[in-house]
């Protein structure tokens, strides 16, 4: 094992055993080299002659590149051109963090990470899992889950994925958690997804403190857990008993034997799929400056060794928007159009009439909601004949049907429901 990382573990034992015993073996054998070519280009950053940087340079000491960016690109070349940090922009992680505080009030005070730029969500998931997950752990999520989950807990990192069924009498299923929870014996990996993909359900303000309850019970009974919180949706909620909140927030203060990690980023919140711009941030009870930045060295080392760094520009596009007049009041608008189209979808799944053939699962938030067919339907055969005779288009999980109403105009939403239920009786019709 590299000194480095040596340096890093011992760290981290010093301040919270439990976090050091989460990590991953990859996890404690990876550190941010903070000596070699990194340092040696560091060192000889504003010298008259510097040969250490792996980028072509002009004369003028600007970035080499085709003048034909110049026509579609108003940020100063340093903005664009040249690698971003492998920790990310300082700016933009300054500022992402100070917008947890402000999306979260509830949060306080209470001491977190910097946040640490991936290269989007899946990537953050991703680093997670080199970070804490080995071969065979055990990996708990909803039994409803975006399929990403098992490419990368499973395919990718070898862990087992466990599921607990999501709802129950309408709402969260605190007790299947908590069993499945109390099933796994040593360290528990969970990954909680609110709103969730593809259910569109974020937990109400009265389940959201049984959960933590049940996640404290594992941490009182010794065992030590490791939260990822994919965000991915955050701030997408349209019911007023739902938690607008990230669980993170009381997950940071749990217990020292719960470390949160906290995935997030701009892909949904802020409309740029394409960007591929995320953030990984550590909460624990306790946690310090100290031991958050040898969290934040090992993560920077993860995404060096695997992507190098995160697109200059994309971060760059990002933080000039943040600062712009018209952020907030665009934002504002996108979210009314989201808020509608899932008012509309409501409105139209409460005619009885469409009972005859499905029903809706719990949903109240995000770009989603999933409808639950009749067992004498098969979804995948509707999904089929949505495709051929009414023009449209759904995912289709087991006897699921997803529904993205974001992608929908909310004028076409109650043709979307009602060619599902047109389907569902060609389908009886035939069979």
């Amino acid at each position: 094992m590299d000194k480095q990382a040596i340096d890093l573990n011992e760290t981290i034992q010093k301040l919270n055993t439990d976090v050091l015993e989460l990590l991953s073996e990859r996890g404690k054998n990876i550190f941010f080299p903070k000596l070699g070519i990194l340092s040696q280009s560091a060192q000889a950053k504003g010298k008259n002659i510097n040969a250490t940087i792996g980028e072509a340079i002009e004369d003028n000491g600007s970035s080499m590149h085709l003048s034909e960016f110049d026509k579609l690109i108003k940020l100063p070349l340093g903005s664009v051109y040249p690698y971003a940090p492998s920790f990310g922009k300082k700016e933009l992680r300054d500022y992402w963090k100070e917008s947890i505080y402000r999306k979260n009030p509830s949060l306080g005070t209470t001491p977190i990470s910097i946040p640490i730029v991936t290269s989007g969500l899946t990537h953050g998931i991703s680093i997670s899992s080199y970070m804490f997950v080995d071969e065979g752990d055990t990996v708990v999520i909803p039994d409803l889950y975006w399929e990403n989950y098992s490419l990368i807990f499973e395919n990718a990192y070898k862990g087992r994925i466990v599921t607990f069924p999501l709802f129950k009498n309408g709402g969260f299923n605190v007790e299947g958690f908590s069993e499945t929870l109390d099933s796994i014996s040593g360290k528990i990996v969970l990954l909680l997804n609110f709103p969730n993909n593809p259910t569109g359900y974020t937990p109400l303000v009265s389940e959201i403190g049984l959960i933590v309850n049940a996640i404290k019970q594992q941490a009182d009974k010794g065992k030590s857990v490791v939260a990822i919180i994919d965000d991915a949706y955050f701030g997408l909620v349209y019911e007023k008993e739902v938690y607008t909140e990230s669980i993170f927030n009381q997950l940071s203060t749990l217990n020292e034997k719960v470390l949160a990690v906290k995935l997030d980023g701009p892909t949904k919140e802020d409309y740029v799929w394409g960007f591929r711009v995320g953030f990984i941030t550590y909460g624990v009870k306790n946690g310090t400056p100290e031991l958050y930045e040898a969290l934040e060295n090992k993560t920077a080392g993860a995404v060096r060794g695997n992507i190098s760094n995160v697109s200059h520009l994309s971060q760059s596009l990002l933080y000039a928007a943040y600062f712009s007049e018209q952020y907030e009041a665009d934002k504002n608008e996108k979210y009314n159009t989201l808020n509608s189209r899932y008012q509309t979808i409501v409105k139209v799944l409460a005619d009885p009439k469409f009972t005859k053939y499905f029903k809706a699962l719990p949903f109240n938030s995000g770009y989603f909601m999933c409808i639950e067919l009749n067992d004498s339907l098969k979804a995948e055969a509707i999904r089929k004949i949505l495709l051929d005779n009414y023009s449209t288009g759904v995912i289709v999980f087991g006897n699921l049907i997803r529904l993205a109403f974001s992608a929908v105009p909310e004028s076409k939403i109650p043709d979307l429901v009602e060619n599902i239920y047109l389907a569902c009786e060609e389908y009886i019709k035939k069979n």
